[in-house]
């Protein structure tokens, strides 16, 4: 019996709340332009999070969380050589996940996201020269409320999580689909790591 009873407690999260920060890789989906070509852009995220019990193994999983999106592409001028166009979009963000634990080390997470724009900067490098403006007039013509879903895994050892996660926008940004504001879906690799209490 205690066996049994040791076994059932180790599958089991119960409730949980913690913290995790770490490293966002992002780039877009484009939706008109297929000459438009882009690479993974470099970010940050952060979140706080719940873990509410439901079953033995079942947790749902609210959380909030910061994350830095956008894309990053370059170029060749005839005159003045290379650039490099980096556009970076700020999110609040609000995911509510299942999570399946098969162990107490182990878990699957997937569910869907809620996502708030609060900023656009775009920084622009041609040689020696840079210049950066936080986009106002553009940012009022994109869609400000994005719903998304995330997929994901997490390793658990003590109270430390690591996290992976593929996150992927359901609707467009409504861009103009100039190389300005193309329209597109924002689409990102996740990597975390957190302490749970």
């Amino acid at each position: 019996m205690y066996a049994q009873s040791t076994s059932t407690a180790n599958t089991s999260n119960g409730f949980h709340f913690g913290v995790r920060a770490g490293l966002n890789l992002a780039n877009i989906t484009k939706t008109n332009n297929d000459n438009f070509s882009t690479a993974l852009k470099p970010g940050f995220n952060a979140a706080a999070f719940v873990e509410l019990p439901i079953a033995n193994g079942f947790n749902i999983q609210p959380e909030l969380q910061f994350a830095q999106k956008g894309y990053k592409t370059t170029g060749t001028y005839l005159i003045n050589g290379n650039y490099e166009y980096n556009v970076t979009t700020n999110y609040v963000e609000v995911p509510l996940l299942a999570k399946f634990s098969p162990s107490k080390f182990f878990a699957i997470v997937l569910g869907p996201q809620y996502s708030f724009l609060t900023s656009t900067k775009i920084n622009f490098t041609s040689g020696s020269a840079t210049y950066n403006h936080l986009v106002e007039e553009d940012n009022n013509n994109l869609k400000k409320n994005i719903l998304g879903g995330v997929v994901g895994v997490e390793a658990t050892a003590s109270n430390i999580v690591f996290a992976a996660r593929y996150n992927l926008d359901f609707q467009q940004n409504n861009g103009d689909g100039s190389s300005i504001t193309p329209k597109y879906k924002n689409q990102v690799i996740a990597l975390s790591i957190g302490v749970r209490f």
